[in-house]
């Protein structure tokens, strides 16, 4: 009687390891489709560039994180692609609610984290992204060089005499002039692209904490401008000059981020040349 249990036992054990090992061999997985019916591959699609983005940054990746984050709630701010501290502050909730560990600054991992959470996010028309069908803002991707910049801005009317319409900055109209203002006196002949750099920096100024908040308070810092010193700062902008601040309003920054640029040939400080130099754009040379 004993035998026959011990028979019986056995043979019930065989048969359920029979049945896993079964189960195991003969399942077949489905396209590697996760619970939520996507596939992995459609889950780990990359979003934005590969800049890591924290406070400072600013361009077309900073907008597509800030319309995501809004997307989810997280973010109350303007769509002004400049990566600030309300950026920031959005970035850490976002990170603490989807169990990452919260440092404000968006990397791959909150990008890819982020991305995922918002496949319905669609771009939305804004001054520094006026046709977000139409691939990457205006500016930032021109590579025709100083004289094609220059002549395609030949396409736009001959009558729009206003800056507010590239302002992605909230700057008042102003604020606009001034810059036209500074940047004639500043990079008058110079090559459009050093223009545009020369309207980038007073923008980079704006936004950095080490100088004022404002345009006005940056173009009238004492001794920040020869323009302002020598009076050139009155006379009227010329067209070309225009342009360059409506260009670097709509994100494009040939200066890479600078702070600072000086004419070699007439600076007269010499602390300037102990800033790290990071081009030259005709005749000044940009700095940070």
């Amino acid at each position: 009687m004993t035998n026959m249990k011990n028979w019986i036992s056995a043979g019930l054990m065989l048969t359920l390891v029979g049945m896993v090992l079964g189960s195991l061999y003969f399942h077949k997985p489905e396209n590697n489709v996760p619970q939520n019916g996507q596939p992995a591959s459609e889950l780990s699609k990359p979003a934005f560039t590969s800049q890591v983005m924290q406070v400072g940054a600013f361009g077309q990746d900073v907008y597509e994180l800030q319309g995501r984050l809004k997307f989810l709630g997280f973010y109350k701010g303007s769509l002004d692609s400049y990566y600030g501290t309300v950026t920031r502050d959005a970035v850490y909730t976002f990170q603490k609610q989807f169990g990452m560990k919260p440092d404000g600054v968006a990397g791959d991992k909150t990008k890819l984290k982020l991305y995922n959470a918002t496949k319905n996010w669609k771009p939305e028309a804004s001054s520094y992204n006026p046709n977000p069908n139409h691939g990457a803002a205006s500016g930032a991707g021109q590579s025709g060089g100083a004289g094609d910049a220059a002549n395609g801005g030949a396409q736009e009317s001959d009558n729009d005499s206003s800056l507010g319409s590239a302002n992605a900055l909230n700057l008042t109209e102003n604020d606009l002039k001034i810059m036209a203002n500074a940047v004639n006196g500043e990079a008058r002949g110079e090559p459009f692209e050093g223009q545009v750099a020369v309207a980038a920096v007073i923008l980079n100024r704006v936004k950095s904490p080490s100088f004022p908040n404002t345009v006005s308070g940056v173009i009238f810092q004492p001794g920040a401008f020869t323009a302002v010193a020598d009076g050139q700062i009155w006379l009227t902008p010329n067209e070309s000059s225009r342009k360059a601040v409506r260009q670097a309003l709509n994100g494009w920054d040939p200066s890479g981020g600078c702070l600072y640029y000086f004419n070699p040939e007439t600076a007269t400080s010499k602390w300037i040349w102990s800033r790290p130099q990071v081009k030259t754009i005709g005749k000044h040379i940009f700095c940070m």
